[in-house]
């Protein structure tokens, strides 16, 4: 089976978090994607080949991209076994190959999503037997295919995921602290915040260095899959190898030199070593500053920066949140007039305590955990005054 060729487009859909799918979206259009349409934490897009491994290899903000094989109806468990054994697998995976099955389905098409799963399996299993008499094995450590059914009112898609692992699995971090930010996350506040790579950067509760990572390599105009050794079109039977080091040689070309200072504060010694080390992963830890501080015993002397922070909440580490966050407050208003900056927390109520009217609330999902991603802008004198 041809999955994608380099003188054909194809349609694809890369997955990305609540909240973040027109981020992901402009990146695609700025990549040189077609027919580009936002969905339900997913984009769709259309391109060949190339573009696929340059999708792979350079979004910041995708969790995955998979390739759609076929669809069809079904109105029954049996119906929808028949329709999946009878795509021929035998073309896509090879006997010595093994594979995962992930589906997603509502209610109405399947109460039990892990049946639905083992139901995709046993059909292209037996596919294979009734074919070649052998079968391939499930892999759930590193499988070599990645299959992926949406269902959706009897309706399913099915799809060949080409990331592998997921994308915010970048192979930069190897220290992280405690409640680390998710690389693809990071990314996506970056973005949401409006900092594109130029004026100075601050987290100012950096831990493991997550966002300062993330904005140094959006600055240098470092691909986000520097790092990645594998991806899963890599196992593909059309994989074009000579294609995808052009592909990724044409990326690294186009690194450019900081034009911008990024600073990361950290009161915990760990987390200042654990993230040098994640930017000397990245070669990047002559252009970050990270410094250990306490940020609510900082002054920005008179410089203005663009501050980024996911600060500790109750969810992931035990702090006096209320008090946390009227320090941070009184911090911004005093010290570093002149700053914007953005806060993400599942806790929206101590986000009053800050005690500054925000510009702008958008809502997002850490995991299964509803947050809001917050901006607030530090006047140097009164709202009143600056507007006058």
């Amino acid at each position: 089976m041809e999955l994608l060729s380099v003188n054909e487009d194809g349609q694809m859909l890369a997955k990305t978090f609540y909240g973040m799918e027109e981020v992901l979206a402009e990146e695609l259009r700025k990549l040189g994607a077609k027919e580009v349409k936002r969905l339900n934490r997913a984009v769709s897009f259309v391109g060949d080949l190339g573009f696929l491994y340059k999708a792979n290899f350079c979004l910041r903000t995708a969790l995955s991209i998979s390739v759609p094989l076929f669809d069809f109806r079904f109105y029954n468990e049996d119906k929808y076994y028949k329709k999946v054994k009878s795509f021929d697998w035998t073309t896509l995976i090879d006997i010595d190959q093994t594979f995962i099955v992930d589906v997603v389905a509502d209610e109405a098409s399947f109460s039990n999503t892990h049946f639905a799963a083992l139901l995709t399996k046993d059909a292209i299993v037996d596919c294979f037997r009734e074919k070649t008499g052998k079968r391939p094995n499930v892999g759930k450590e590193n499988p070599d295919i990645k299959i992926f059914v949406y269902v959706k009112e009897k309706e399913a898609i099915v799809y060949l995921d080409s990331s592998g692992s997921p994308l915010f699995k970048r192979g930069y971090k190897t220290e992280a602290f405690k409640a680390p930010i998710n690389e693809v996350m990071a990314a996506g506040l970056i973005k949401l915040s409006g900092w594109h790579g130029r004026g100075n950067l601050l987290d100012p509760m950096c831990g493991s260095g997550t966002i300062l990572c993330e904005a140094a390599m959006l600055s240098c105009n470092i691909p986000a899959g520097i790092n990645r050794k594998e991806y899963g079109f890599m196992n593909w039977n059309n994989f074009d190898k000579e294609l995808w080091e052009t592909i990724r040689d044409a990326a690294i070309d186009r690194i450019q030199e900081m034009p911008c200072k990024i600073f990361g504060f950290d009161i915990d010694s760990d987390a200042i070593r654990q993230a040098k080390q994640n930017l000397a992963n990245l070669h990047l830890e002559d252009k970050v500053e990270v410094i250990e501080m306490d940020f609510l015993e900082s002054d920005a002397n008179d410089e203005s920066y663009f501050i980024i922070c996911n600060p500790p909440y109750n969810k992931r580490i035990v702090a006096d949140i209320e008090s946390l966050y009227g320090e941070i407050g009184n911090t911004l208003k005093n010290y570093y007039q002149g700053s914007s900056a953005w806060f993400i927390s599942p806790e929206t109520s101590v986000l009053k305590n800050i005690g500054l009217k925000p510009d702008k609330k958008i809502d997002l999902f850490q995991g299964k955990i509803p947050c809001k991603f917050v901006g607030y802008s530090m006047y140097a004198g009164s709202k009143k005054r600056k507007h006058n």
